[in-house]
C-alpha cells in the first residue's frame, strides 16, 4: 500500500508540472507574436533575417595554445619558424604577416627581432624580412655556370639553399655527365666538380702535338726536379731525401758499443795534486 500511494503521488506531481510548463510555454509564445511588427519582405532580400555567425571559445582553442606555445618557446625556436617560412616560400614578409603565419611576435620580442636582422640567412630591408642564400641563383644553367668557375670544387652545402630545386638539379647535371659529385668526410653533401675543365679543351694541331711526343723527358727523378726547379716550377717530391730513407731501411746503422768505465789506477792522472793526503792510497 506505502508503495502505491508514492506512486500516485508521482504521477500527480508529473502532471503538475507538465501543467505549469505548457502555461508557460503559451506566455512565451503571445509575448513573441505582441513584439512582432508588421515586416515587409524587400525585393531579393533573404525570407528570414540572417543570423551573425557566433564564435565560442572552444572552437578557437587550438589556436591561442599554439599561440602561447610559440611566444614562450626559445628565441631559437621561434627564430628557426621564421627561418623555414622565409626558405620555403621565398618571399618578403612584414612582421605582422610573419606572426599571422607563425605566431612569432617579432616586434613584441626585442631579442628575436635583433637575432633575425643580423642572421647570415635573413635579409631585412628596413620594413620586410626575406631568405638571403650565399649565392643567387635561378635554375640549372646558372648552376652549372657557377660549378664550372670552381674548378678546384664547390661545396653542395654553399649552394644547396640557392632555390628549392638546386638538389634535383644536381642530381640531373651529374646524370648528364656536366658534373661530379664527390663525397667527402669533411663536407657530408660532398663537393661537386665541373666534367670538363674549360682550360684544357683545346684544339692542338698536329705538329704542336708530334712536337710535343719528340721531347725527350729524363728518366731519372732526380733530374725531373732539377729541370722542373730550373724553370722555376715547384715539386712536391724529394727524391734524393726519398731514398737516403730506404737506404737506412735497408742497412741500418750498426749501434756504437759503449766503452766500460774505468776506475783510478796509477795511470790516472789527477788535478788534485796540492792534497797528496787524499791519494795516500793509491801509492801504497
Amino acid at each position: 500500500m506505502a508503495l502505491n500511494e508514492r506512486l500516485d503521488k508521482f504521477r500527480l506531481q508529473q502532471e503538475r508540472c507538465q501543467t505549469t510548463l505548457s502555461s508557460i510555454a503559451a506566455n512565451q509564445a503571445s509575448t513573441r507574436r505582441s513584439n512582432i511588427g508588421p515586416w515587409v519582405q524587400t525585393i531579393n532580400g533573404p525570407s528570414t533575417p540572417a543570423k551573425p555567425p557566433q564564435c565560442k571559445f572552444s572552437d578557437d582553442t587550438d589556436r591561442l595554445q599554439r599561440i602561447n606555445s610559440v611566444r614562450k618557446s626559445p628565441a631559437a625556436a621561434q627564430i628557426k619558424l621564421v627561418i623555414e617560412l622565409l626558405y620555403k616560400t621565398r618571399q618578403s614578409f612584414t612582421a605582422e604577416q610573419i606572426n599571422e603565419a607563425t605566431f612569432v611576435h617579432i616586434h613584441g620580442n626585442k631579442e628575436v627581432f635583433d637575432r633575425l636582422r643580423n642572421n647570415p640567412k635573413v635579409h631585412f630591408d628596413g620594413n620586410r624580412f626575406s631568405y638571403k642564400s650565399k649565392y643567387d641563383l635561378n635554375g640549372k644553367d646558372q648552376l652549372l655556370s657557377l660549378i664550372r668557375k670552381f674548378l678546384e670544387g664547390l661545396a653542395v652545402a654553399d649552394v644547396k639553399d640557392a632555390y628549392l630545386a638546386v638538389l634535383e638539379d644536381l642530381k640531373a647535371l651529374k646524370a648528364s655527365g656536366d658534373v661530379w659529385l664527390v663525397s667527402t668526410t669533411k663536407s657530408q653533401e660532398g663537393i661537386v666538380y665541373p666534367d670538363i675543365d674549360p682550360r684544357s679543351n683545346l684544339k692542338l694541331s698536329d705538329d704542336v702535338k708530334q712536337l710535343a711526343r719528340s721531347i725527350k723527358l729524363p728518366r731519372d727523378m732526380l733530374d725531373i726536379e732539377k729541370e722542373l726547379q730550373k724553370s722555376g716550377q715547384p715539386t712536391k717530391t724529394n727524391a734524393a731525401r726519398r731514398r737516403a730513407a730506404a737506404q737506412i731501411l735497408v742497412h741500418p746503422p750498426k749501434p756504437k758499443s759503449r766503452k766500460k768505465p774505468r776506475g783510478l789506477t796509477s795511470r790516472t792522472k789527477l788535478t788534485n795534486s796540492h792534497m797528496p793526503e787524499l791519494f795516500m792510497d793509491l801509492k801504497t
